[in-house]
């Protein structure tokens, strides 16, 4: 008997002419099974696997077809018996877990909460001891005295490891973990696929992976569902899949991953003078009652037109401290930027006006990056305005630079893909004509596909543009598509830098291998 078995699975929208989501979708996972499913946004796989939980967002239902947990039939549950469900037939991690946990409540309160779901005999005190014994389990250090804390005071890793100690409180038939590494550098993620292994041996639980990462399916299924405009467009054993993709749909997934796309970047020579140059910088943090923490010491940058440079490394090692220095956001303890050849202030408050438009910030998340409230045309308009340099035909310039007719103008963010918001994120830094974009983790939010698309407009904005390129990302399998130099550091400090390939071929520094070992790759043999 299957642990879950979708049959025939419709999914629609509530709006007075409902709109099909998801099509006929049948899936079956077996006790102790991985099963991996794959697909762009907008794929219906998140649909899918939330319907199996009775958890689907407001706005959509199910319309029809069967779903089985362990045997019984859930499609007539209401939300009370669906509770009594989550967390001991099936448990969730979620992809996002700052957004998962309370930040009102502490770690330990939240984690005793969910034990004590299914065990309301457990008085508070022996709920608190287990929640300490289950944060323990997923291997965090000094758990009585961290469950103590807040989700603010944790790491991404330790944050998801909290959700995972959640997920397995009364031993699941089944764990979905919808993305549950998108957000983590490549080592954390290493370490909590780990965990979930690991806890999936101690148990006997089965696994859906939810993930637009075909290298962490290889590496943690058994098999796998493709799934394209909420159909299952091809399943099968992982490597068999893998190795054979029958359908045009997989062959594109595979063939969009940065790591099978060869890289083909021209040494840059850019002319003039330096994009950046940022020497021996230092930023060092305040903590009451302790020396400063100094999270940037003493590191050097140059970024010439034309030349992308990317900046590798852990959460915690520095590399966003030294963008926000190199910005004027945060005031840099010591040390000398130039953008162009010009010397600028440390704070950005001192500034002047053409000083601030010479390096512009691209962020990581094109969901939140947008004011909602304004038009698209608005938001590229804003620095323009601010700098009273404002013509339409400007704006639809910009817009058309990045691959989107004037009509895009008129539409909020809200009705714009990941990729399309991003495109215009990216207008927005182009507006005041910078010489260096920062760009932090520009792709991590974006499925493969669509990644590939927003890193060949950067390649061809350079291009035409002379722009300089500081490229702040975590994905080694992007950093080596796109970058010309790689700067690794670890703990505030450079430890490697040379060009890419060298990097990539030939790395010098141990901590760089580790970087390299922790990738999660499709076998060779592919």
């Amino acid at each position: 008997m299957s642990v879950l078995s979708i049959t025939d699975l419709v999914v629609e929208t509530t709006a007075d002419e409902p709109v099909e989501l998801v099509h006929g979708v049948s899936l079956d996972v077996a006790p102790g099974e991985a099963l991996g499913v794959v697909g762009e946004s907008g794929s219906g796989k998140s649909l899918t696997v939330l319907s199996s939980m009775g958890l689907l967002p407001a706005g959509v239902r199910r319309a029809s077809g069967s779903i089985r947990l362990d045997g019984v039939e859930i499609t007539g549950h209401d939300e009370r018996a669906m509770r009594g469900i989550r967390g001991r037939t099936a448990a969730m991690v979620f992809q996002d877990p700052m957004s998962s946990l309370n930040p009102l409540r502490s770690v330990g309160a939240q984690v005793a909460t969910a034990v004590r779901v299914h065990r309301p005999d457990l008085s508070r005190r022996r709920a608190r001891e287990r929640a300490v014994e289950l944060l323990r389990s997923v291997g965090i250090r000094d758990a009585a005295e961290r469950a103590a804390t807040r989700p603010h005071q944790w790491s991404g890793g330790m944050r998801q490891r909290a959700m995972i100690a959640m997920a397995i409180a009364h031993d699941p038939l089944l764990l979905i973990a919808d993305e549950p590494t998108t957000a983590l550098d490549v080592t954390v993620q290493a370490q909590v696929m780990g965990l979930i292994d690991e806890v999936r041996e101690r148990t006997g639980s089965a696994l859906v992976l939810i993930t637009h990462d075909l290298g962490l399916v290889a590496e943690h299924t058994d098999r796998i569902a493709v799934m394209n405009a909420g159909r299952v467009v091809e399943t099968g054993p992982t490597l068999g899949l893998l190795r054979g993709p029958e359908h045009p749909y997989t062959r594109h997934l595979l063939a969009a991953r940065p790591e099978a796309i060869e890289p083909s970047r021209p040494s840059a020579e850019g002319a003039g003078a330096l994009a950046l140059d940022a020497q021996n910088i230092v930023v060092e943090y305040a903590v009451p009652g302790q020396e400063p923490v100094r999270a940037v010491d003493d590191v050097s940058v140059q970024v010439r037109p034309g030349e992308t440079v990317a900046i590798v490394g852990e959460s915690g090692c520095g590399k966003s401290s030294l963008a926000r220095a190199i910005l004027g956001i945060q005031r840099a303890t010591s040390g000398v930027v130039r953008l162009g050849d010009e010397e600028v202030p440390a704070s950005l408050a001192a500034r002047s006006a053409a000083q601030r438009e010479g390096a512009q910030l691209v962020f990581q998340d094109p969901y939140s990056a947008l004011d909602p409230r304004l038009t698209v045309g608005e938001i590229v308009a804003e620095p323009l305005r601010i700098r009273r340099s404002y013509r339409r035909d400007r704006v639809e310039d910009l817009l058309a630079d990045v691959g989107l007719d004037a009509a895009f103008a008129s539409r909020l963010p809200g009705e714009l893909s990941g990729g399309q918001r991003q495109r215009v994120g990216i207008a927005r830094a182009l507006a005041l004509r910078p010489k260096l974009l920062i760009l932090d983790e520009p792709v991590s939010a974006l499925d493969v596909s669509i990644q590939a698309q927003v890193l060949e407009l950067l390649d061809d904005l350079q291009r035409r543009h002379a722009l300089g390129y500081l490229f702040i990302s975590h994905d080694l399998g992007v950093v080596r598509n796109v970058a010309d130099r790689v700067v690794v550091m670890q703990e505030g400090r450079v430890v490697e830098e040379a060009p890419a390939a060298e990097v990539f071929s030939a790395p010098r520094h141990p901590y760089t291998r580790v970087l390299l070992d922790a990738v999660p790759r499709i076998p060779d043999a592919l």
